[in-house]
């Protein structure tokens, strides 16, 4: 586990929101939260590792309402959206998605959401724990284009697991089956208005839920959980386990808007060749034709022991010589090793490259890995699926 939990009173006021799903996971047994865009967000119910095999083995739903919704509409919705991201968007069909990046004029992330294209003028980014939208619509007051910034009341979950697709179905019918991966469907539940997502935090098959009504929150969760009652559904926190394993990062743990996307490994390829102009070209062209002088990259510990790792960001040594930063471990039970994300000098990028990193107990020493650890090419959620 990467975080540290004590035994203290957490006060809930109203500085900060709670989703449409928290009193449902309160009696599904939540016993902690954690601040994320101004809402709460379950962090845990169950051992992490217990956690981890219902995600990987059975169904899991998650509340993720914080993934808060900026929708970008109007005539010209379609450019201004191109132009917050390195990212191609005119590839970008009605009802598709993308994982993207949105840049600074420096070529630093200011978040990296999962954007959907709900309508010819109308998408929506489903933001990283960062003000993004507040990024958005101060871009738009001086752009010259004739659009609107908004945050609406729309709130995910996310139906995670192998056994997700049979839960799916018992809700919405075989059509649900059909969505591509990082394709769309706009439906109803009974009335409930929603769009549905392949798309998800963690490298499994598995679906997100907008739900467009607040008012019918409870309603949704437990419909959900009794369709997924015969599959051994189970309410959980976000699996840090399986997003570390498919080389998925934290924005403002793993990055910040102090670094860009050719610092972390794997996310230069979202810096698309294009002729459009948008936040940051000038300032990436150059980093990337300059090259970068660190690299976030993977790390495994030797050793099939579980460590208790730092809570927070900790350094790395080689040598005896303080070179980087560890950002993450845990302990995969798939892989019976300790992995994480490590901060390094350029020239220790590359695979295999022997390390100190700081736990709890100590240093343990490790190898700099690629990421993912595990499908690389993401198999796993984009397979075809049956009823």
């Amino acid at each position: 586990m990467n975080e540290i939990l004590t035994k203290a009173d957490f006060y809930f006021g109203p500085r900060y929101r709670k989703s449409p799903f928290f009193e449902a996971t309160r009696r599904a047994g939540c016993k902690a939260w954690g601040i994320y865009n101004h809402m709460y967000i379950p962090n845990y119910y169950d051992d992490p590792i217990e956690e981890y095999r219902a995600l990987t083995e059975d169904v899991t739903l998650w509340d993720v309402s914080v993934e808060r919704i900026v929708e970008i509409t109007g005539p010209d919705a379609s450019e201004f959206t191109n132009r917050l991201t390195p990212r191609d968007l005119t590839k970008c069909a009605v009802g598709q998605g993308k994982y993207v990046l949105i840049t600074a004029e420096d070529g630093g992330i200011v978040n990296e959401p999962v954007l959907l294209r709900i309508g010819e003028n109308r998408w929506w980014l489903a933001l990283s724990d960062s003000d993004a939208g507040l990024w958005a619509r101060g871009y738009a007051v001086g752009c010259g284009l004739d659009v609107t910034v908004r945050e609406p009341e729309i709130y995910p979950v996310q139906v995670q697991g192998p056994k997700s697709a049979q839960v799916m179905t018992a809700l919405f019918g075989e059509e649900v089956t059909k969505i591509r991966y990082y394709w769309t469907m706009e439906t109803d539940l009974d009335g409930i208005p929603v769009v549905i997502s392949r798309t998800g935090w963690s490298a499994e098959v598995g679906f997100e839920i907008y739900l467009r009504d607040p008012g019918r929150g409870e309603e949704l969760w437990d419909r959900i959980m009794e369709a997924g009652a015969p599959h051994r559904i189970r309410p959980i926190a976000p699996s840090q386990i399986r997003r570390i394993e498919a080389g998925i990062f934290r924005y403002g743990a793993d990055m910040t808007i102090e670094n860009n996307p050719f610092e972390i490994m794997g996310l230069e390829r979202l810096v698309e060749d294009q002729s459009a102009d948008y936040i940051g070209k000038d300032a990436l062209m150059r980093i990337g034709a300059e090259g970068v002088s660190r690299k976030l990259v993977g790390v495994v510990l030797d050793g099939e022991d579980r460590i208790p790792a730092c809570p927070d960001i900790a350094p790395v040594y080689r040598d005896g010589e303080e070179i980087g930063t560890v950002t993450v471990i845990v302990w995969s039970p798939r892989l019976a090793r300790n992995i994480g994300y490590v901060w390094v000098p350029i020239e220790l990028a590359g695979p295999g490259n022997a390390l100190e990193v700081t736990t709890l107990s100590g240093t343990a020493p490790g190898k700099t890995a690629a990421v993912p650890f595990v499908d690389p090419r993401k198999s796993v959620p984009s397979q075809d699926l049956v009823a």
